[in-house]
């Protein structure tokens, strides 16, 4: 698949096991791949399933049949009601040509559901809402020597050593997905995973290409977010298939474009801002970030966004289990307008907050004596509205 073959080694491996790796601290490996019938490859150790998979023959195209699972949002919650395809599921396509341009469709009664990408971004139609979500993709520097051969077993194998001083990762584990001799590997952090439990990658043993990805709350036996291959082929995909545009008339959200790792924030009144006192005298309204917060540290404080944007960002405790705050200037108009305002609200001590709670972390949104504030943390709702309270 293009996409193995044009990051870099080391996030090629993040992508196949560490961005997986999302689960509870100590939490036992023990979750099973949802086995389709027919034959399973023979045993092999991680290292060398892992290389074999990065050496499979690259496809034309993948043409794939899929199921969506989202059971992120308990039952009965708001938008654990909502409709949409996204929000709670569905069986749909998948396309993908070997240039990295790819198509997702997902059907339910509420409507459609399209996610499209390419080299330069993400668009999300959701049919339910008429609403497109828009993503820009940063330009990728070319990286030497990625036609070469794939990271040896050495290379795989001193990753896995260091991955597994944090996270409990298990054997390549033969299985059939779709139909398809595939192999799947579980991983659990060993701590500050916070309610994450464990995450699943399965892919195809002869073509490298993943077949099943699945996450799992703290505790949980069946995944909050799953996407699974039922059946899949490789061969050409015509533009046709991933080149789709929204309906005309649909509502346009932008997301704008993610920083790359590392970046500094622009705006140069945000730019290397970082410190409490350093950030108190430059944020312009008042900054609370306290020593600790329900027992977590205060690990870092600093400014965000531009000169006419800006925000302070402090994060307490460290990994999955950190609680982060972010903190900013109240618009008059802020509190109607925000997308968490019509979710349920929550009193904090004299004030009310609106609250998004999921099986894998809660985010609280406030305000305060002008002062915005959105709490997000992989906890329960009861720790996060603790937290949230504690900010005085």
């Amino acid at each position: 698949m293009k996409l193995l073959r044009t990051i870099s080694t080391r996030s090629l491996l993040v992508l196949v096991i560490a961005v997986t790796a999302i689960g509870g601290g100590g939490t036992a490996i023990a979750v099973a791949a949802s086995r389709g019938t027919g034959p399973t490859p023979p045993p092999k150790p991680l290292t060398q399933a892992i290389h074999d998979a990065l050496a499979a023959p690259e496809p034309d195209g993948i043409t794939a049949r899929i199921r969506f699972a989202n059971r992120l949002f308990p039952s009965g919650s708001v938008l654990g009601s909502v409709g949409s395809a996204l929000m709670s599921g569905a069986s749909g396509r998948l396309w993908m040509t070997n240039d990295g341009r790819g198509r997702i469709e997902l059907q339910s009664t509420a409507g459609d559901a399209q996610i499209v990408w390419n080299a330069t971004g993400v668009t999300v139609y959701d049919a339910s809402s008429n609403t497109v979500y828009k993503l820009a993709v940063p330009a990728r520097s070319a990286e030497p020597n990625r036609a070469g051969s794939p990271p040896s077993l050495a290379q795989i194998g001193a990753f896995l050593k260091e991955l597994g001083a944090n996270a409990a990762i298990s054997e390549a584990q033969p299985t059939n997905i779709a139909g398809r001799a595939a192999y799947s590997v579980s991983l659990a952090p060993k701590h500050d995973g916070g309610l994450l439990g464990a995450a699943q990658l399965a892919w195809d043993a002869a073509r490298g290409v993943p077949l099943r990805v699945a996450i799992y709350a703290q505790g949980g036996s069946s995944p909050v977010l799953e996407l699974t291959v039922t059946e899949i082929s490789y061969g050409p995909v015509a533009s046709s298939d991933v080149d789709v545009s929204a309906p005309a008339g649909a509502t346009t959200v932008d997301l704008g474009q993610p920083a790359h790792a590392g970046a500094k924030p622009e705006g140069k009144d945000a730019a290397g801002v970082s410190g409490l006192d350093a950030v108190k005298a430059a944020a312009g309204f008042p900054v609370v970030a306290p020593d600790a917060l329900v027992g977590l540290p205060r690990k870092d404080v600093r400014l965000v966004g531009g000169s006419d944007s800006k925000s302070v960002l402090v994060v307490y405790g460290q990994g999955l289990g950190a609680v982060a705050v972010v903190e900013r200037q109240a618009e008059p108009s802020q509190q109607k307008g925000d997308v968490l305002s019509s979710l349920p609200t929550v009193s904090l001590d004299g004030l009310t907050g609106h609250e998004l709670a999921t099986q894998l972390g809660t985010v609280i949104q406030w305000q305060r004596a002008g002062v915005a504030y959105d709490l997000v943390g992989s906890l329960p709702p009861a720790a996060a509205e603790a937290a949230a309270r504690a900010l005085e």
